[in-house]
């Protein structure tokens, strides 16, 4: 893409929290050449693309802090980890195309099926590397669990911590990003591991230049994995306020997934699977999102970083629906503003990239285009018109 101007666009002020309308921004050489106020702009000279974005509000490029970039989500998403791997490749490049469609500039997937000994998030990584259009990845291997705890032949399985520690540093050379326990273990009421193995492991992968994340959708694995100091909890819908001030203390960050159970509702109506559609399975799920809603309340309350996330691939959603995980979070209660800092800035500090989710002069010219003010309707963020990169 050309150098261009675009004239007249709201902008997010992280400063004030608040939206500076009438604002222009400059794109030359895919940086940030210029950013103000629209009427000071300064004269983009010959041969720069003018474009009328009145209307419109510029968001930074979002992050996606929980994919699953090689799998394609819908109601029965597990089954699919098992499709062969040019299936598998082929719904990659489809999610690709559907990242940047949906503005998604970064996608962080945090698990993926392994073929030949290798998890197939690290070739999509490697393929799409430096290729216009295309998210940049940062990618964990394949999900690291104790035995019994997903379906056989999805993740890695460990039986104990001596495990854990070959596992994750197998992934490591395997060219991983970051490593991805599994903290939901074949008994609901205990951790699959202790504090004690995740620290052990932690502290390799840190030594290693790492970092560690743990799924975790019940307490005792939360907790096991806050106490061994993880980087991050992913979906985290079972918490407590002692969990919550331990991660807010140590900076272990928590990766929203809401709309996961937003979407399962939908899937009442839409199928027969008595999971979702029995009565049974909606007081469940009702009782679920409701626990889900308050982890994410007192994580916000403790002063936890909070990401946001789909979890598409590796759950129901698909790849261009981060704009569902930030309305939900605005149900859930927060802000408006800090559930779009959730899906740009709060991502990039996950990913430890200065440059991800943030338009600032002089950065990466990696924003979106959205139809409305996602401050005060957080729905505008399905409304994409046009992506700078």
């Amino acid at each position: 893409m050309g150098d261009v101007l675009y004239r007249g666009c709201a902008v997010v002020d992280h400063a004030t929290r608040s939206l500076a309308p009438d604002m222009a921004v400059l794109v030359a050489g895919g940086r940030v050449g210029w950013l103000g106020p629209a009427g000071e702009a300064p004269d983009p000279g010959p041969g720069v693309e003018l474009v009328d974005a009145g209307g419109t509000t510029a968001v930074a490029g979002m992050v996606d802090a929980h994919s699953h970039l090689t799998l394609p989500g819908g109601s029965h998403w597990i089954d699919r980890a098992a499709d062969p791997t040019g299936r598998l490749l082929a719904v990659a490049e489809d999610n690709a195309r559907l990242l940047h469609q949906a503005g998604v500039r970064w996608a962080r997937d945090v698990g993926a099926p392994l073929r030949d000994g290798r998890a197939l998030s690290l070739t999509v990584r490697d393929r799409w590397r430096g290729r216009p259009g295309y998210p940049y990845v940062r990618a964990a291997g394949g999900w690291l669990a104790r035995t019994g705890s997903l379906p056989a032949g999805l993740p890695v399985e460990v039986d104990d911590g001596d495990g854990l520690l070959a596992a994750a540093l197998g992934q490591l050379d395997d060219g991983a990003d970051l490593v991805k326990l599994y903290m939901d273990g074949p008994d609901r009421d205990t951790s699959p591991f202790t504090a004690g193995e995740v620290r052990r492991t932690v502290a390799a992968v840190h030594a290693r230049g790492a970092t560690v994340t743990a799924h975790s959708s019940l307490l005792p694995g939360a907790r096991a994995a806050v106490a061994g100091g993880v980087d991050a909890l992913e979906h985290g819908f079972r918490l407590d306020a002692e969990v919550t001030r331990a991660m807010a203390a140590q900076g272990t960050a928590l990766v929203a997934t809401l709309a996961v159970m937003e979407s399962w509702e939908t899937f009442a109506a839409t199928t027969r699977l008595p999971r979702f559609a029995s009565a049974e399975g909606r007081s469940a799920l009702a009782e679920r999102r409701e626990a889900a809603h308050e982890s994410v309340r007192l994580a916000s309350a403790a002063g936890v970083l909070i990401a946001a996330g789909t979890d598409f691939g590796g759950g129901s959603l698909r790849a261009n629906q981060l704009a569902w995980e930030v309305e939900t979070l605005v149900t859930a209660g927060l802000d408006p503003y800090d559930a779009l800092a959730a899906a740009t800035v709060n991502g990039g500090r996950l990913l430890r990239e200065p440059g991800a989710g943030v338009l600032t002069q002089g950065g990466p010219a990696d924003f979106l285009l959205v139809h409305g003010d996602p401050l005060s309707d957080p729905g505008s963020l399905w409304r994409v018109w046009r992506t700078s990169w």
